[in-house]
């Protein structure tokens, strides 16, 4: 099975979020960058299905040249292939990410055959727009279905399973087809030394695409106030409870 997967490059999780002194862009001089947490589980997902069935894994991202680092580390746990789309660092709208996503994997398919599979994060841990898997499948003309937390690829088909209240629900989808993978489906590996080290010998390609590029309009960036807490001491010992019920019924609890 041919199985792409697509990952955004994001800043850690719990990472200090500074902003520019314009206040118009994100300061990443000190941030650290990583996969996409939803994103790194379809690709561990990817990764189990081609060691269980056979297959390949390609994975892609439209990003700076530094996003190079992700494809490599993707490369390090299975990935056979690697894709950069390359930008400025700007910010992309979904639409234009889609469209440059859509026309790199109809040039990728037009060369190598479809992929059976294409898997992205259920939403981007950074903009969490849900969009761009929708609107590439759209593109495609492949059926997808988001918030996938088990997947199954038999003859022809995938089963897939959506968590909902009290269970499952079950999607058989005809293949070629779009899945938007949920963390929690898995927990992904950490590389091996031997994985580090062929990572750095994967082949990149380069995607060029004609997709219009940007379409993200500037704002400025606004860091809210910090306030002070205002803490009332009512009391340190048993006479401390007249004192809170007084307090309940000043402010209409009690």
């Amino acid at each position: 099975m041919r199985i792409l997967v697509c990952v955004k490059r994001v800043p850690a999780p719990g990472a200090k979020i500074n902003i520019t002194d314009d206040a118009m862009s994100v300061d990443s001089a000190h941030l650290g960058f990583t996969t996409s947490p939803h994103e790194e589980c379809a690709l561990e997902e990817a990764v189990q299905i081609v060691e269980r069935d056979g297959g390949e894994v390609t994975v892609l991202t439209l990003g700076p040249a530094e996003a190079e680092e992700q494809l490599r580390y993707a490369a390090s746990v299975g990935a056979a292939k690697m894709v950069l789309i390359p930008t400025n660092g700007t910010a992309w709208d979904p639409q234009r990410t889609a469209a440059a996503i859509n026309e790199s994997i109809q040039a990728i398919e037009a060369t190598d055959g479809p992929f059976e599979l294409v898997l992205f994060g259920n939403e981007s841990a950074d903009a969490g727009g849900f969009q761009v898997g929708v609107r590439v499948a759209h593109k495609l003309g492949r059926p997808i279905v988001n918030a996938i937390k088990a997947i199954e690829p038999t003859n022809g088909s995938v089963t897939a399973k959506r968590e909902i209240d009290g269970g499952f629900e079950v999607y058989e989808i005809p293949t070629p087809a779009v899945l938007g993978v949920k963390e929690g489906i898995n927990l992904p590996r950490y590389p091996t030394m031997k994985g580090r080290l062929a990572s750095k010998k994967a082949e990149l390609t380069v995607s060029e695409v004609d997709a219009p590029v940007g379409g993200q309009g500037l704002v400025r960036l606004h860091r809210p106030t910090e306030a002070l807490s205002k803490t009332q001491i009512l009391g340190t010992d048993a006479s401390a409870a007249v004192a809170v019920v007084d307090m309940l019924e000043e402010i209409g609890v009690a």
